[in-house]
């Protein structure tokens, strides 16, 4: 059968009904008009990515364009549909149709319609970090391991060790020797240990977020006429947070957009921060030259800053090496200089800040508009206890998520196996939970659940000890009743919490809150779909808010924001400060001998400062106090050299007791 492709109908700026030449600036409506071959938005911090994004999709659509045929990655899979919302809510409900999600998500979607290719069910199953460690654990506690008295990594690190090889597509051997050094005795262990986990997820039909990546990555390249299908199908490729993908994802970006060649790359270089977990901030870098023609757009136009803070942005940025040039500007000529304030000691500087955050409470600012950021977790150690001394009530960013929880991981674990009664890790997590199953009758009875017809019935395996035959018979009759709740998905969540409330009570002091947080889990289980949709969706987004969470959020008083600065990127509020802004923290003592690295030190801090709205202060103790002791710090070499036109230096002063003034006075008076 011929096929015949009818173009759509060209449209004069006159025809659209989006005002967009009005509704946005130069460079944005370029963005948005930009019809054919590759282009990267190259924007800086907030000058307005999102909404150049949101007006593109719904521009694209109003052209013509079959929604369906247009491919928007973002790294977060509720960014792509707030950003869909939005140009539906500007244009029509067409936008809804657009292919929206996390390359994890369409890697995954891909996977599962044209898994009898890689070998794997449709039913396969997803683990997240926490699952691929226990797995990489058991996979090692099968081997026979001497190793003498030089401690083995740990399973966190065996994990962090085979995805960074992954990402960033090197063997194990250059991964280790480069990034773990000090277990290069061991590369050909870890070696086995990376190849008999990778046997493991063969065999239990699981994937690990990297599978996804490389085995939709090895299906195109390797399936020609697939690659094809699937690439001619995305009429228009759009990339978010481009400085924070990794080879793989820059590889799958080729891929994706290989037959139309139409692909926007949108990030800013200045904020690529992820190294640790692969990201490469060369492929923004290297993206006009794996894309002949590429038309490179620069947003310089800022919404969001006071010009003063932006001044301190641009002139951080100058220590950068590698960057696109740019330069950030606005209309907002407003607002004070920045302060850089030198505090004695840490003491002082936590001092500061508490009595700066009360005064700035006082003048009706809400503490939700407050941030406070920080190279490290433990560099807030002592300004919390300051903070809880004067009741001040604070959020702290890049905590544990709500599905990482062990109560919610449990829970989890039944549906999983309800899924894939392959998953040996989910058998071992709910198995373990019965008295008297330990680790060797756990995978005797896995064994057995491989070989039956009925795995779902634990209690017919042979030879099962009559301590724990009354549980395993209770745990089949769970399954039997989620079977037969089949396509309610908070009913069977809901049959799941009643069975393991018993275990809860047992394992958890706080069991009436841990249990309160899978009573509102069933309660958010009725948006997804089905069951197979809420764990898949669950383990590649994971959910963040938590029953205790919300309770805290209804109080009368937003709480104070205190945040990494790696966890900030994205957000904004009106007042920030910066802290602990010292060398060797920020930088870090780690990247000095490192260009690439001290680079991104650079862009950690300009991510920081570009947090600000309205008040930015810089904050540093003079006397660094730490377990090896204390000792004289210097300030961040970035900031060092910036000058008092663009930072104000702000001096802390002692508040004399009304005793001393009394004296001081009386003695004016006595020189009079």
């Amino acid at each position: 059968m011929k096929k015949f492709v009818l173009s759509g109908e060209d449209l004069n700026p006159a025809d659209y009904t989006i005002d967009y030449e009005n509704l946005l600036n130069r460079a944005q409506n370029e963005a948005v008009m930009h019809d054919s071959g590759p282009a990267l938005l190259v924007a800086g911090a907030g000058t307005g990515k999102t909404r150049t994004l949101v007006y593109r999709v719904a521009r694209l659509v109003e052209s013509g364009v079959d929604p369906s045929e247009i491919l928007l990655l973002t790294f977060t899979r509720r960014s792509a549909n707030e950003m869909l919302r939005r140009a539906s809510q500007i244009l029509d409900e067409r936008c809804q149709r657009v292919e929206g999600g996390t390359f994890h998500h369409y890697c995954s979607k891909l996977l599962h319609q044209y898994s009898e290719a890689i070998g794997y069910p449709e039913n396969f199953t997803i683990i997240d970090t926490s699952d691929a460690m226990d797995a990489i654990h058991m996979v090692r506690s099968r081997m026979d391991l001497s190793v003498g008295k030089k401690r083995f990594p740990k399973k966190s690190t065996l994990y962090a060790m085979i995805s960074s090889s992954i990402n960033k597509q090197r063997s194990i051997r250059e991964t280790v020797e480069d990034e773990y050094p000090q277990f290069s005795s061991y590369i050909e262990k870890i070696e086995e240990v990376s190849s008999n986990y990778h046997v493991y997820k063969e065999i239990n039909f699981v994937m690990d977020f990297d599978d996804l990546l490389v085995k939709t990555r090895d299906l195109l390249k390797n399936n020609q006429d697939l690659r094809q299908r699937i690439s001619s199908k995305n009429r228009h490729v759009m990339v978010d947070e481009y400085q924070d993908t990794n080879a793989l994802q820059a590889e799958l970006t080729q891929l994706f957009s290989s037959y139309h060649n139409n692909v926007m790359a949108v990030g800013d270089d200045a904020q690529s921060i992820y190294s640790f977990r692969g990201a490469d901030h060369k492929n923004m870098m290297r993206f006009p030259e794996l894309f002949g023609g590429t038309k490179v757009i620069k947003l310089e136009e800022n919404y969001r800053s006071t010009q003063k803070i932006l001044d301190v942005a641009n002139r951080v940025l100058e220590e950068a090496k590698e960057k696109f040039e740019k330069k950030l500007f606005t209309k907002n000529e407003e607002g004070d200089l920045p302060g850089l304030v030198k505090a004695a000691n840490m003491n002082d500087q936590s001092r500061f800040l508490t009595q700066m955050i009360l005064n700035l409470r006082e003048q009706a600012h809400e503490l939700s508009d407050i941030a406070v950021l920080f190279r490290n977790g433990r560099d807030s150690f002592d300004l919390e206890v300051m903070l809880n001394k004067k009741e001040i009530p604070y959020i702290k960013y890049g905590g544990q998520k709500f599905t990482e929880a062990a109560h919610v991981k449990d829970v989890l674990a039944h549906l999983r196996v309800l899924l894939n009664p392959k998953d040996s890790i989910s058998w071992n997590r709910i198995l373990m939970l019965i008295d008297g199953i330990g680790p060797k009758t756990a995978e005797e009875l896995f064994s057995w659940s491989n070989r039956s017809e009925n795995p779902f019935r634990p209690e017919n395996a042979p030879n099962i000890s009559e301590r724990y035959l009354t549980q395993l018979k209770a745990l089949g009759d769970l399954f039997a009743k989620l079977k037969q709740l089949s396509g309610s998905v908070p009913e069977q969540l809901q049959a799941v919490v009643d069975y393991y409330a018993i275990f809860c009570k047992k394992r958890f002091d706080d069991h009436p809150k841990r249990m309160k947080d899978l009573e509102t889990f069933v309660d958010i289980s009725g948006t997804y779909r089905n069951l197979e949709t809420m764990i898949e969706e669950i383990a590649l987004d994971p959910i963040e808010a938590t029953a205790i969470e919300t309770e805290a959020a209804q109080k009368d008083e937003s709480p104070l924001i205190l945040s990494t600065i790696h966890s900030a990127k994205g957000l904004e509020w009106k007042t920030v400060f910066l802290i602990q802004c010292l060398d060797g923290i920020l930088p870090s003592g780690y990247a000095l001998d490192d260009d690439e690295q001290l680079d991104e030190e650079v862009r950690l801090l300009y991510v920081a400062v570009t947090r600000a709205k309205e008040n930015l202060f810089i904050t540093y103790p003079a006397l660094f106090q730490s377990r090896y002791g204390d000792y004289f710090s210097n300030p961040s070499r970035f900031i060092e050299n910036i000058s008092d036109d663009l930072m104000e230096p702000w001096l802390l002063v002692e508040e004399q007791n009304s005793v001393q003034k009394q004296i001081e006075e009386e003695g004016a008076q006595l020189e009079n």
